[in-house]
């Protein structure tokens, strides 16, 4: 299993400074790749309390994030899991995906989902219904627009006149394309269409095994073959002596559930600090998150050939 990390995106340590101390630890200590998450805003209630997690309540755009780690970076996969594909039109985002694949010289990997949050869905103009085919059509027009030399593209729900659309990702004949949710509809999805499946940060680590292999069914199904597909974990890794749970714990006892996550199926995971309370928020002290990031991306870094 490879092992990637998150760039700072959630809370105080999600800065310029952050964002190139974790990119300059993350080439430095041999991770495989830099992740980034989509959130657009954080209800409150009429008292103005919050409705989310502090994890989620200062987030900054996943793409802005990416583009700066391009210029950060040169060897590191860049990944965003996941984008919210009802936010845009395909070919909306088509171009910044181009745009950070040629600034990262070909290193995009591109988590598309579909949206929860129905707040998020109306404050983005979007419905909420019909999501998963809505989505399913995006993903094909977004392959065309970057494929097809010449576009001329007419789905269900998106419409792309006959254009030519450059420049073309330097990846060919697009960027990895990899799918989150956690329904049984979105996993065969993935299966069905994808290149992987990336899991949630609310995922349940002992269920993993089963997603899996509903994705490889649905593809098998689809004539596609299961082997050739990725999958990708968000470890939400909260270090703690005196708290038990599955990625939460000592480093040593992280360590251990990493390798238990290796036996389940999964191709990568990403230690994900952004949803520990103590770094991921806008109380955090950035300093102190950072130096915690550095202990626990040293203390997990893959072992080096």
């Amino acid at each position: 299993m490879e092992l990637g990390c998150a760039a700072p995106v959630s809370g105080s340590w999600a800065t310029a400074e952050g964002c190139t101390a974790v990119a300059a630890w993350a080439e430095e200590l041999g991770y495989r790749s830099l992740w980034t998450f989509q959130r657009l805003l954080a209800p409150v209630d009429e008292a103005g309390a919050h409705r989310l997690d502090p994890p989620y309540r200062s987030v900054q755009d996943p793409l802005a994030v990416l583009a700066y780690l391009a210029a950060k970076t040169s060897r590191v996969r860049l990944g965003v899991a996941v984008v919210i594909a009802p936010f845009y039109s395909p070919i909306v985002l088509a171009k910044p995906l181009t745009t950070i694949d040629h600034l990262s010289g070909g290193r995009l990997d591109v988590g598309i989902g579909l949206g929860w949050m129905p707040e998020e869905l109306e404050a983005a103009g979007v419905p909420y219904d019909h999501r998963g085919a809505r989505t399913a059509d995006f993903v094909r027009c977004l392959r065309a627009i970057w494929s097809d030399e010449v576009v001329d593209y007419e789905g269900t729900y998106f419409r792309v006149p006959r254009a030519r659309v450059e420049p073309k990702p330097l990846q060919r004949p697009c960027p990895p394309v990899l799918f989150g949710g956690t329904a049984d509809a979105s996993l065969r999805r993935a299966g069905q269409m994808a290149d992987g499946w990336i899991s949630s940060s609310r995922a349940d680590l002992v269920s993993l095994a089963d997603s899996i292999a509903v994705v490889r069914d649905a593809a098998a199904r689809s004539g596609r073959d299961p082997r050739s597909l990725r999958f990708v974990c968000r470890a939400v890794v909260k270090v703690r002596s005196t708290t038990r749970a599955p990625l939460v714990g000592t480093l040593e006892e992280v360590r251990e559930d990493l390798h238990a996550i290796a036996a389940t199926g999964m191709t990568e995971a990403f230690v994900d600090l952004n949803f520990d309370p103590l770094v991921g928020t806008p109380d955090a002290d950035p300093e102190s998150s950072l130096r915690h990031a550095r202990t626990v991306l040293e203390a997990l870094a893959p072992e080096q050939p």
